[in-house]
Order: structure tokens, then C-alpha cells, then sequence
């Protein structure tokens, strides 16, 4: 909008997310490469209401999110539902890094044994460091209001969010331009997939 010229309220904002959000992530997700075969598994409390919730994360090696579920729970059960989501979606890894929580042995044991499963609070620095763009978002929303609308929020954010923020660090100025090229013109094909 801002490339047209047009300025929109911050409700409308919101109210486009919830209509074309889930779609469009979807089509990310679509086009994704398949993420790298170890992946690094965190949890971090969020509080909603006043009731503590925990936002489970999944980065791959490459620091691209795979998967997010906000979740009341932090056991066992918890951890079996976001690792079987999680591997519903992108298959199984060769490496599972998480940090000491004894959720995360149970339930590597039981849905995948064969996975090598490292368990580190030194060697999870990757996904240690995705929270910091929820904990940003949380602090200009003034804290989330529902797990819902939390959950969705944060699904479409980290799939755009892996579309429109390369990494800087790694690219060339003339790649990080093409990148960022590329990126504007897949983001029109989604839309316009999602329009006709």
C-alpha cells in the first residue's frame, strides 16, 4: 500500500491478516525448499490474559521457522503434539537440538527414536535467538489477547517473515536488492492466486 501511496488504519491491517494471512502463509510455505535436516526445538512463556502460555517453536538450520503452536502446557503431551505436528508437515530430521526439558526426550523416544536427539542448553542458541521478533511483536501489540489469535498472528508472521527478511549478513548489496526483488514479485503471485 505504501509502494501506491494509499494509507489504511491499523484495524484494516489486522482485519486483511485475518482474511488472507493463513492463505498466503500457506502458499510460502508451499514454495518453501525443503528446510534443512536438523532442527532446533524451544519453548518460551507468553502471557495472554494473564494466564502463562508457552509458544513452541521449531527453527531448521538455516533459522527459517518450520512451525509454531501456542500451547497452555508445557509436558510431555504438549511436546509429542508440536513434534507429530511438526513432523506431519516436513517429514523427519536428522537432528533434533532442544534445550534440557525432559518433554523433549519423551517425545523424540516415542514418535521418533531413530532421530538423533541432542539435548543442549548451549547448542539451541539458534532458536533461542527466533523469539526475539515475537517478543518485538508482543511488545507493540501491548501483549497478545487470545492464544488464537496469537497462533495465527505468529503462523502468517514467520512465513513472510522468511520472504521479506533474508539474511542480511550472508548476501552481497546486489544480492540482497535481487532478493528482495524476488520477493516482492512472489509475494503478487500469492496474491494474485488468492484474488482470482
Amino acid at each position: 500500500m505504501a509502494e501506491r501511496g494509499i494509507t489504511v488504519s491499523h484495524e484494516t491491517i489486522r482485519d486483511w491478516v485475518a482474511k488472507f494471512g493463513t492463505p498466503i502463509a500457506a502458499k510460502i510455505r508451499r514454495d518453501r525448499p525443503q528446510p534443512a535436516d536438523k532442527w532446533h526445538l524451544d519453548e518460551v512463556a507468553i502471557p495472554i490474559r494473564g494466564k502463562k502460555h508457552w509458544l513452541w517453536r521449531a527453527v531448521d538450520g538455516n533459522g527459517d521457522t518450520l512451525e509454531i503452536l501456542v500451547q497452555s502446557r508445557r509436558n510431555a503431551k504438549a511436546a509429542k503434539r508440536f513434534l507429530r505436528k511438526l513432523m506431519k508437515r516436513w517429514g523427519s530430521p536428522r537432528v533434533i537440538i532442544t534445550n534440557k526439558l525432559r518433554s523433549y526426550g519423551v517425545a523424540t523416544r516415542e514418535l521418533c527414536s531413530s532421530v538423533d536427539h541432542r539435548s543442549h542448553k548451549g547448542l539451541n542458541n539458534r532458536s533461542e535467538a527466533s523469539h526475539r521478533h515475537t517478543r518485538r511483536r508482543e511488545k507493540i501489540f501491548g501483549r497478545f489477547k487470545s492464544a488464537r489469535q496469537t497462533q495465527m498472528f505468529l503462523s502468517v508472521h514467520d512465513q513472510t517473515a522468511v520472504l521479506f527478511r533474508p539474511k542480511r549478513h550472508r548476501l552481497t548489496a546486489a544480492d540482497y536488492r535481487r532478493t528482495r526483488t524476488e520477493a516482492h514479485s512472489l509475494w503478487v503471485g500469492y496474491i494474485g492466486e488468492i484474488v482470482v
